[in-house]
């Protein structure tokens, strides 16, 4: 069987790029197909992702793409690059891979690989790490345990053999990342919340509000802050950009329900959030990633009855300032901000919350979301591996 590489942008398409996944994961009734087009509050799929001009990690950034054809059948893709903010931060010589998919044949697994390695070596990178599409602020990770139902908003779905796969082309586990699936309904003990109530009346400084829609870029700047001076010690964590920032909240906006996100403040100070978005991946699911007229009118109908239409939510983004982590304020602030959503979810009528992703390494927001009823239900995994030695000669003489 041959096999050949081709670069996107030079012998391959990004379309063949793009229709990938519809190859390798089209007949899994769990997984869901990006829509193919690229604005909009629903355009957070690849086609975006994938433009220099929409995606502004490519002002830090520099990535290249392939895909594989077996028998001149497409097969397979990967996605190579670097990030520069991750350099300058860690100066650790790390590329990572991405947007890996692939038919259950290791051949075509390593002739990827080979490619990406070559290319990463190239640009004087030592080590690989990944998946990561683009950087670790973005869909990251690997699904390895969790096969048996839709991925929430932003977060991946995989064939259980592609593990294997990733693994014999000598790569190892870096870390793993837990999704949480968070029954609003009974997640916060009614003692407890009780408890939290009292706690507000007798600190009038503190006070836990929802995002105000008129001043939407001050509160989604808030936000934005305290993820990034919370999350500052994580494993491989990157500071969002301004310019990312900017382009999460105009990405978010049309579908975000302001009820949804929980700042907490004293002396009017923002110190903690909780941020949650309905999952998309309800609307979508059926529609296979085809926008036909007929689904382009089911989406707007969707759209208008948003709230009706969406049981779940994900929690994309929570957190609290390191001033108080550690200590009895820093839960305090955390279960005010997540029970605040809770009510609110409550009254929507989206009962069900998925929390991710959390790191395995994370303990104690890891103990705070299983204290309240979360259980594991996903499990992605972060992969690396060395870059010693030689590709084969398969990479080498890539189209």
């Amino acid at each position: 069987m041959a096999i050949t590489i081709k670069r996107v942008g030079e012998s391959a398409k990004v379309a063949d790029f793009l229709r990938v996944p519809h190859i390798t994961q089209g007949h899994d009734p769990y997984w869901v197909a990006s829509l193919s087009f690229e604005c909009g509050p629903l355009a957070d799929g690849e086609a975006p992702r994938l433009n220099p001009k929409r995606n502004p990690w490519f002002q830090h950034g520099e990535a290249v793409l392939w895909v594989a054809e077996r028998d001149g059948k497409l097969a397979g893709r990967i996605s190579a690059q670097i990030d520069h903010n991750h350099l300058k931060l860690y100066n650790d010589a790390t590329g990572f891979f991405g947007f890996f998919e692939c038919i259950d044949d290791q051949g075509v697994a390593d002739a990827l690989f080979d490619a990406a390695f070559v290319w990463l070596r190239e640009k004087g990178m030592r080590r690989c790490v990944g998946p990561f599409s683009f950087n670790i602020n973005d869909e990251s990770g690997l699904l390895i345990d969790g096969f048996n139902c839709p991925p929430r908003l932003a977060m991946g779905h995989a064939q259980p053999y592609y593990q294997k796969l990733v693994e014999t082309a000598g790569f190892a586990k870096a870390v793993d990342m837990r999704a949480y699936l968070t029954p609003m309904d009974t997640a916060l003990p009614y003692k407890q919340l009780k408890w939290l109530k009292r706690s507000l009346q007798r600190n009038p400084k503190l006070k836990v509000r929802a995002l105000d829609p008129k001043r939407y870029d001050e509160d989604f700047a808030a936000i934005i802050d305290i993820f990034r001076a919370g999350w500052t010690e994580n494993w491989g964590s990157i500071p969002m950009t301004d310019a990312e920032a900017k382009h999460l909240a105009e990405e978010v906006k049309l579908i975000l329900v302001p009820e949804l996100v929980s700042i907490a403040t004293i002396d009017d100070r923002p110190v903690a959030m909780c941020l949650a978005l309905p999952d998309r991946n309800e609307m979508i699911h059926d529609l296979k990633g085809k926008l036909s007229l007929v689904n382009a009118l089911k989406l707007l109908w969707r759209l208008l009855t948003l709230k009706s239409y969406i049981s779940g939510t994900r929690v994309i983004l929570m957190g609290v300032l390191p001033e108080f982590k550690n200590k009895p304020m820093g839960s305090q602030l955390a279960l005010l901000t997540v029970g605040a959503v809770r009510e609110a979810s409550l009254k929507l009528r989206m009962p069900v919350c998925e929390m991710s992703w959390v790191l395995e390494t994370n303990t104690q927001t890891c103990h705070s979301i299983e204290d309240i009823g979360g259980r594991v239900y996903k499990t992605y995994r972060m992969f690396e591996r060395p870059l010693d030695g030689r590709a084969s000669p398969r990479a080498e003489n890539a189209t």
